[in-house]
């Protein structure tokens, strides 16, 4: 339930102009959540949600820079480049080699990314294996990784 309250507090503040903790406790009960302030204070901590000005001058909740999908992505993006030592597949399971103490970090990359050919991920400490759904899905994937690690 936390989880999918704390999503409701993101798009209601990713849609909105919401300025206080009244008016978001307000919003999510207008929604179906039986929340208290103390509750939506909590979430808001954890979440790590700000006040910025927006675009008519008032303070509104939005998201820290810290948590954005953009922001996300591209640290994701930037692990996966510097961890990687190599990739190779065999008929659908890609095996990815890091740098030691890396394939998590690389994985949780890989996982963000969200690829639809990849049917799941297991990360050890230098070694990832990924199970595709065909063997010529994972020679594209493969290419495609490759192609992300090249300077």
């Amino acid at each position: 339930m936390r989880i999918k309250r704390q999503n409701a507090i993101l798009k209601l503040i990713g849609e909105g102009s919401i300025e206080t903790q009244q008016e978001l406790t307000d919003a999510l009960r207008n929604i179906g959540y039986d929340v208290t302030q103390a509750t939506v204070s909590r979430d808001i901590k954890e979440l790590r949600i700000v006040k910025r000005l927006n675009e008519s001058g008032r303070y509104v909740y939005a998201q820290s820079g810290i948590n954005s999908d953009a922001d996300m992505n591209e640290r994701f993006n930037i692990i996966f480049e510097k961890s990687v030592v190599s990739i190779e597949y065999a008929v659908n399971n890609i095996v990815i080699k890091t740098l030691s103490g890396m394939a998590q970090a690389a994985a949780a990359a890989l996982d963000a990314m969200e690829l639809p050919e990849v049917v799941g991920t297991i990360a050890g400490d230098d070694t990832i294996i990924m199970v595709v759904r065909s063997e010529e899905s994972a020679r594209r994937l493969v290419y495609k990784l490759r192609s992300m690690t090249e300077e």
